[in-house]
Parts: C-alpha cells; sequence; structure tokens
C-alpha cells in the first residue's frame, strides 16, 4: 500500500462535520466516495481531526492509502475538483513516508473565529454578531491564562468519550480588524467543542460578566458546567495544521 496526503479547503455549512456519519452529510463521506470512484479501489481517508457541524476549514489534511502508485496527483486533484461538490475543494495529493498519519503525525493547529462588528448580510455565514461588543483588552488578558494551563475539561464537549483532556495551548489572542474581532488559537490538539467554548467563555470576559480572575478558575475547576455558552460554529475555520518537514517524500 501506498501513503498519500490529501490537503482540501471547505465549507462547512451543509455538513455535520468532517467525520463519516450513518444518517447526516460529512466532508469525509463525500472525499472518500470521490477518490473510489477516481482511483477505482475502496478508499477510506483519515482527518487531521473532527470539525465540528457547521465549522469550515481553509486548510485540512487528510491521508489515504493506495493498492497502486498515483501517476499524477495533480490530475488527480483536478479530477476530484471536477467530482467534488462545490463546497469541498482539493489543493493538493502528495505521497509520504509509511507510517505518517494525518492526525497523529501533526504538531500544532490553529483555529480562528470571527466576531462581526456590524451587522452585515454579506459576513453573516461566517461570523458571529455579539452584542454589546466585547472588550478585546479584557479578553486578551483572560488569554494570557490559556498557555501552560494542561487540562481543559471546562471547555470540552461532555460524555466525548475523549481518553484525555490535556492540551497544550502555544497561543491564544484577539485581534481587532477593520469589521471584525478575530481570535486565533494554536495547540498541539483540540478537544471538541474546545474552542466554541473558549470563545463564549472569553466573550463573557469581554462584556463584563465575568472577571479575568474568575475565568482563571473556571479553567482550574476542570467542569463544563461552570464556563459560558458555546459560540456558534459557523465562524470558526481551521487555519493551519503543522506537520514534521520529512514526511513528505
Amino acid at each position: 500500500m501506498f501513503r498519500y496526503f490529501i490537503e482540501l479547503a471547505y465549507n462547512g455549512s451543509g455538513y455535520n462535520g468532517w467525520q463519516r456519519q450513518a444518517d447526516a452529510p460529512s466532508v469525509q463521506a463525500d472525499l472518500d466516495g470521490a477518490l473510489s470512484l477516481l482511483l477505482k479501489q475502496e478508499i477510506h481517508s483519515t482527518g487531521a481531526g473532527r470539525t465540528d457541524a457547521g465549522v469550515h476549514a481553509s486548510f485540512f489534511v487528510a491521508h489515504f492509502d493506495s493498492a497502486a502508485v498515483i501517476p499524477s496527483p495533480g490530475a488527480l486533484v483536478k479530477s476530484l475538483n471536477g467530482v467534488l461538490g462545490r463546497h469541498v475543494a482539493a489543493r493538493a495529493v502528495y505521497p509520504v513516508i509509511e507510517g505518517a498519519h494525518a492526525r497523529f503525525s501533526a504538531l500544532s493547529r490553529t483555529y480562528t473565529y470571527h466576531v462581526c462588528k456590524e451587522k452585515d448580510p454579506f459576513a453573516y455565514p461566517f461570523t458571529y454578531r455579539v452584542r454589546p461588543l466585547p472588550d478585546t483588552r479584557l479578553m486578551n488578558e483572560a488569554c494570557r491564562l490559556l498557555p501552560g494551563q494542561e487540562d481543559f475539561t471546562s471547555f470540552a464537549k461532555l460524555h466525548s468519550g475523549a481518553k484525555t483532556n490535556r492540551c497544550r495551548v502555544f497561543h491564544a489572542g484577539w485581534e481587532e480588524r477593520d469589521e471584525q474581532l478575530v481570535f486565533t488559537i494554536r495547540a498541539d490538539r483540540f478537544l471538541r467543542n474546545m474552542v466554541r467554548a473558549i470563545v463564549g467563555t472569553l466573550v463573557a470576559v469581554g462584556q463584563g460578566k465575568m472577571t479575568v480572575e474568575e475565568f482563571r478558575r473556571v479553567i482550574e475547576a476542570r467542569d463544563r458546567r461552570v464556563a459560558g455558552t458555546s459560540v456558534p460554529g459557523r465562524a470558526l475555520f481551521l487555519r493551519a495544521i503543522e506537520y514534521p518537514d520529512n514526511l513528505k517524500l
């Protein structure tokens, strides 16, 4: 068997997340169907992670195994884009070393969340409007507590079946752009619902409903019930995944 990585981008609005499900549309099911059709063999891809329902990826990586060498990965990309629906785009396909894994070989992942400052019917599908607009200074003060923490149970989906709620956050912060407040977070791994729960809790800090010290106590409580409400998935994007340099052949 020959292993390949595939880089994708997708609009998650019409999907119930990345992972294949029995009774709901998923990016994985569409990708596997297209690859199986074009390569004339049964393909089962493995993604770098599981994005929630409605969450988007401007950069996503999956791997799959082929029984034969793919003679022209570039041609496969073009064919995939002719078969896949309009909400999924293949960007690249390339061979990787034996044992390379889209999920377990990843060193970090980066997500962004987009809060719209003003009502905008054109930005609506990919942003979340918050009133009153939160104070970025207060939210960034709270963000400084995230790197160095190890247990993120307070921001994890209950009964998710995760073996551990331990993560390493390398960076978290908000920036003001012309029409949006944008939250960026980079970590070695993320729990289900984690980013959306962190953003919801940070917004509470920014709106004065929670102090920075109370945010610290939320983290330390390791209890999802004390954190803020999860924000909608439509404004969340997976933006980057980092891998070791030696995986690509």
